[in-house]
């Protein structure tokens, strides 16, 4: 038996206003933003309820003490009604957060640094975060046993975030589905220099402190985010079309590196006929010493690579600044998107450089006894330690040869290079590739291709 009960209107109006999160007195009630996105592979990486759209870092870096300083302003926009949302943050110590120049509470549980605003924030509203935080930072360690965040070098240091480093050296939505706008401005003792992303809007010195200000106009993902402390020659240059080349190499790498990266202008060029118009205002590279990263990033404009760099590396991290920095994949499962573009531009090269064609390659690694691109097939990848494996790579590549073959050369080209403009500074996922594809071939049959090569276990019973 229920009995029921009559709510006199005063009573019942106030019920329904909190039923509905609206407060009576016309403010907003929110609920917190998500902590993580869902990411398949780093389930924890990126935040929900905001999307961001720039940020202003302001770095204060001494080697010889390994301690940094930072304040980043993070300006975003709000997609539902917020009463708190997170940022990611490893390690540095948080000294104060205010939110639209309030004070806002905040705490800390791992990586994630809660934020509770002063007043809830409305869905649509643009507001501004400041976080003041020091420390010493991390060092993190990825799943496949590689090393990101933030790497002490013989001379400074190297801010490296692929797949999650970049929270190692500043607060923010750290996974790839949420780009934004850079000012990076990075203080350091005078003698060294300060490299980042981007164009060089300011460099000053006063009391012994150097203090470098890059600003990245184009949107990026915070994986893509670097800085680089150290002793640099600094080398201005242009390429086509007059675009600004700024290349930052290690002194003891500088003559051994001249002759491969003499051929930047070259390599833009050429992968501009290739993949369409160059999608960012300039371009570059940073090359440090051997063992200061165990890898080349594709760090947005200018690629960090250790060591002197080869004329196929380069091609590689500069094919990235189309695929997988202009057009960015919406999660870490879709990485082939990223890698097999680059290692495909890789075989592009060779062949039109009086190498093997593109063809041969893919027939000696579907021949090969190398059994581990057979793996997991490219779509899939069987782990978070194993999205930069070979099947990523080569078996990436190897999807895009058999679209070549399917469609032939014109159909090919004209489908990659409107791939990369139709999302320039976007972001996507497999779907929307094969989508694509099917779109700009309308009378092939991609079927066998995607089942068999994308998404099919093991080695595909025909080349």
């Amino acid at each position: 038996m229920s009995r029921s009960v009559r709510l006199v209107p005063a009573v019942a109006a106030l019920l329904a206003l909190a039923l509905t999160g609206t407060a009576c007195d016309g403010g907003v009630r929110g609920t917190p933003g998500g902590s993580g996105v869902r990411d398949p592979y780093f389930p924890k990486a990126g935040n929900g309820g905001y999307d961001v759209g720039h940020y202003d870092l302001t770095l204060d870096y001494t080697p010889s003490t390994r301690r940094l300083t930072g304040t980043a302003v993070i300006t975003a926009r709000a997609t539902q009604d917020l009463s708190a949302f997170d940022l990611d943050l490893a390690g540095l110590h948080v000294d104060s957060v205010t939110v639209e120049g309030k004070e806002a509470r905040f705490n800390r549980a791992g990586q994630e640094l809660t934020v509770r605003p002063h007043d809830d924030l409305s869905r649509g509203e643009t507001f501004r975060t400041t976080v003041r935080y020091s420390g010493s930072p991390q060092t993190l360690t990825d799943p496949d046993g590689s090393k990101e965040g933030w790497l002490p070098t013989a001379d400074g240091a190297l801010g490296l975030g692929e797949p999650v480093g970049s929270m190692a050296w500043f607060p923010g939505n750290d996974h790839p589905s949420d780009k934004a706008t850079y000012d990076i401005t990075i203080t350091v003792p005078e003698g060294l220099q300060a490299v980042s992303n981007g164009e060089l809007a300011d460099q000053s010195t006063k009391g012994g402190r150097a203090t470098w200000h890059w600003h990245t106009a184009q949107p990026m993902a915070s994986y893509l985010a670097t800085v680089a402390v150290g002793h640099f020659d600094l080398t201005r240059s242009t390429g086509p079309h007059g675009l600004p080349i700024l290349t930052a190499v290690d002194p003891t790498q500088a003559k051994a590196s001249e002759k491969v990266l003499a051929q930047l202008p070259e390599i833009i060029r050429w992968e501009e006929i290739n993949f369409g118009p160059y999608p960012f205002s300039s371009t570059g590279a940073i090359v440090d010493r051997p063992d200061d990263a165990g890898y080349a990033l594709e760090t947005q404009n200018r690629p960090v690579i250790p060591g002197t760099p080869d004329t196929g590396t380069l091609v590689h991290e500069l094919a990235h600044q189309w695929y997988g920095d202009s057009v960015t994949p919406k999660s870490w499962q879709d990485m082939w998107l990223n890698e097999g573009f680059a290692t495909y531009a890789e075989w592009l090269w060779r062949e039109d450089h009086g190498g093997e064609s593109v063809q041969q390659t893919f027939m000696d690694y579907y021949d090969g006894d190398d059994k581990a691109v057979w793996a997991y097939p490219p779509a899939k990848p069987s782990s978070a330690a194993h999205i930069s494996d070979s099947p990523v790579y080569e078996r990436g590549a190897m999807v895009l040869q058999k679209i070549r073959q399917k469609v032939g050369d014109d159909a090919f080209y004209d489908i990659i290079q409107g791939w990369a403009a139709a999302h320039r500074g976007g972001n996507v996922t497999t779907a929307d590739f094969t989508a694509y594809v099917e779109k700009k071939a309308p009378h092939q049959d991609f079927t066998e291709i995607w089942k068999d090569w994308l998404y099919g276990d093991g080695k595909p019973a025909h080349p």
